[in-house]
């Protein structure tokens, strides 16, 4: 089953999965606009509260360390995207993916690979 976050939270699950592990600290710098000590405190408490985050004390401060793998999330928010924004149609995300110009051809020939496998194993 997914793992459902707020947008918020998402942010600092990206950060935590990012860096392997993060101070409260280390996750404010990281957001760079100006949340609140506190706030990102509660943030953190309240995903670990969730089971997706468990802290160690060090020094004075405590780490924070990823309890989810990021697919466990992006399957949840991914399908919430192709809902929300493109009416189901995995067809019509797949065309802005690759209509990105920001896309490398290496990126494309993956796409390219990745959706020929899965024609094949559909294929009796």
């Amino acid at each position: 089953m997914g793992v459902q976050l707020t947008n918020r939270e998402l942010d600092v699950m990206s950060i935590v999965w990012r860096l392997g592990s993060a101070t409260v600290n280390e996750v404010q710098e990281e957001l760079g606009d100006r949340l609140a000590y506190t706030s990102v405190m509660t943030m953190l408490k309240t995903l670990e509260s969730k089971g997706h985050l468990r802290h160690e004390l060090e020094g004075r401060a405590y780490r924070y360390y990823p309890q989810v793998e990021p697919s466990a999330a992006g399957a949840k928010t991914l399908n919430r995207l192709l809902d929300k924004v493109y009416q189901g149609s995995r067809a019509m995300l797949v065309a802005e993916l690759v209509a990105d110009e920001r896309v490398s051809p290496e990126e494309l020939r993956r796409m390219k690979e990745l959706l020929d496998k899965r024609l094949e194993e559909m294929e009796p």
